[in-house]
């Protein structure tokens, strides 16, 4: 089986077709468990999100704030493994049939095997892979695997990024591109905007791929606001927060579907 960048470039053109913005959501692989962490993936889904993606937890995340590096905590406390990651993918691509992408840093998939990791996302149905610490300079061998499976690659922005260095990192991604809206980790924010609408205008004049902001998104006024902007809406610590701190796994999966209605709801506000 081919990568499904395919699938992700259309899911992304039809919500645009509809006058919206898509509605990306993220939980980590093997949080609460491994097969916790695949029912909460299903459920965003069916809840309303056109597209997920699944984190490869690891020990050192640099972007990820305290609520997803607990999450990560917990899921390598349980052991989780790629294959496991590999295995909520094509679960979740099997059950809903919409783009699954993981999100990693880079140091897992250099240790792992870049010709095995991107050989294993497209037999599982994967859509591609966003890499928040590799160096656009440094991809051409992620890229070229990439490319063969038919996997976008995906790249992060940040609002101290130089219009220069946008133009770089815009000409060789794929699927789209990640804005992150403001400086720092991840986590709810009170309000996501300024820097991420500028950043957004910026990288808008260097590519025609959609444009998707991540970090601090948490309701569907949020997800409005961001969605009047933006091609895609990237919510993650909203999820993975209810999700510590529910009772119990059921509860868990209720409100983050949920969650996800009322963010599907918001990003048609816009």
């Amino acid at each position: 089986m081919s990568g499904n960048i395919q699938l992700l470039s259309d899911t992304l053109a039809a919500a645009r077709s509809e006058g919206r913005a898509a509605l990306i959501a993220y939980l980590p692989a093997g949080f609460p468990t491994v097969d916790g962490g695949i029912e909460a993936v299903k459920a965003v889904l069916d809840g309303g999100a056109d597209v997920v993606e699944i984190g490869l937890p690891h020990s050192d995340p640099v972007l990820d704030g305290p609520v997803i590096q607990t999450a990560d905590d917990i899921a390598l406390k349980g052991g989780v493994k790629i294959a496991d990651v590999m295995r909520t993918v094509r679960e979740a691509y099997e059950a809903t049939g919409k783009p699954v992408l993981v999100m990693t840093y880079w140091n897992p998939i250099d240790r792992y095997g870049v010709e095995r990791f991107t050989t294993e996302l497209a037999e599982a149905g994967g859509a591609g892979c966003i890499l928040p610490d590799l160096p656009v300079q440094e991809s051409d061998v992620w890229r070229q695997h990439a490319e063969k499976q038919g996997l976008a690659t995906v790249f992060v922005v940040a609002p101290s990024s130089k219009d220069d260095r946008l133009a770089k990192i815009t000409s060789v991604g794929s699927g789209f591109v990640y804005a992150a809206s403001l400086m720092g980790v991840t986590g709810t924010r009170r309000s996501v905007g300024a820097q991420a609408q500028d950043l957004v205008r910026r990288t808008r004049a260097t590519t025609d791929l959609p444009l998707c902001v991540g970090l601090g998104v948490s309701d569907a006024a949020q997800a409005a606001e961001v969605a009047s902007f933006s091609d895609g809406v990237i919510v993650g610590s909203a999820f993975v927060k209810l999700m510590l701190d529910v009772p119990d796994a059921g509860a868990g999966l209720a409100a983050v579907r949920a969650l996800a209605a009322d963010l599907a709801e918001g990003v048609r506000k816009r």
